[in-house]
């Protein structure tokens, strides 16, 4: 099974650091063959009440272990989605490198502003909430297909829960992740004649720094710990507990194979039924 992603090339966004489900996708792809890119902000020190950003050093090393461990080519590059010189430079190192991209993840994403409802959400935040969340996905998207075109690929997109069932206090983000599974869903009917199929996961709860941040958060304005807000939230889940990131990265790595050669279009939750719904 999968011996199909041995020698191809996969581009990870958002895989800067150990603890996201970048990374586990990123390393899931590498131990069956693939060569995997990891690129992610290696920017400034995130601003206090912000998730924590990779570094160049960080990154670097990821890349070092996975092609030492796994015996695949494996480079890192800063990428900043919301900037099109990045995302252009990216690709271009890219193509010079490994001449195609078999396998795109764009799984950059952050949520700033919040807790906020609408009314009061701060609008540069909010705009940039959505910038990096979805208009990163497109720009990444546009600059790396034609990396793929005449080779065909899978492209995986990060939607969210969020983008089928809204958070309260989080909107920016929710609104975008809605706009990701649409852009998924247009890019799935625009790209089908070329042999590329996209598709989207929708993950829910899983034990990230993201989701440590949003349990702060939500422990702070409810004047609770952060233990529970956790409790709270894994006796909303079916299965009663956090997802891992190697469970969402288990579910891109079939969606990146000939396994789903005909699934093209698709929102997968990835939420231990705490949402059922399609």
């Amino acid at each position: 099974m999968y011996d199909d992603l041995r020698g191809k090339t996969a581009l990870v966004t958002g895989s800067g650091k150990k603890t996201g489900i970048g990374y586990a996708i990123a390393r899931k792809l590498a131990g069956f063959g693939t060569n995997v890119i990891i690129a992610d902000l290696a920017g400034p020190q995130a601003e206090p009440g912000e998730v924590r950003t990779s570094t160049s050093a960080e990154m670097a090393e990821i890349a070092w272990e996975l092609g030492s461990t796994f015996r695949v080519e494996a480079l890192s590059l800063p990428l900043d989605v919301t900037d099109p010189e990045s995302v252009g430079s990216l690709a271009e190192t890219i193509g010079k490198r490994f001449g195609r991209v078999d396998i795109l993840c764009n799984n950059a994403g952050a949520s700033f502003g919040v807790p906020n409802p609408v009314h009061k959400y701060d609008e540069r935040a909010w705009l940039r909430t959505v910038d990096v969340n979805l208009h990163g996905v497109y720009r990444v998207s546009k600059a790396t297909v034609p990396l793929m075109l005449g080779n065909g690929g899978s492209i995986i997109n990060t939607a969210s829960r969020a983008g089928k069932f809204p958070p309260p206090f989080n909107g920016a983000y929710a609104v975008a992740k809605a706009g990701v599974i649409m852009l998924t869903k247009v890019m799935a009917k625009e790209l089908a004649a070329s042999g590329i199929r996209v598709n989207a996961i929708c993950p829910g709860q899983i034990r990230t720094d993201l989701e440590r941040w949003r349990f702060e958060l939500e422990a702070q304005v409810l004047h609770a710990t952060v233990e529970a807000r956790e409790r709270e939230m894994c006796a909303t889940i079916p299965i009663g507990r956090l997802g891992s990131p190697e469970e969402v990265a288990g579910l891109v790595l079939f969606l990146a194979s000939n396994e789903s050669s005909y699934m093209t279009g698709q929102a997968i939750n990835v939420t231990g039924g705490q949402l059922m719904e399609l």
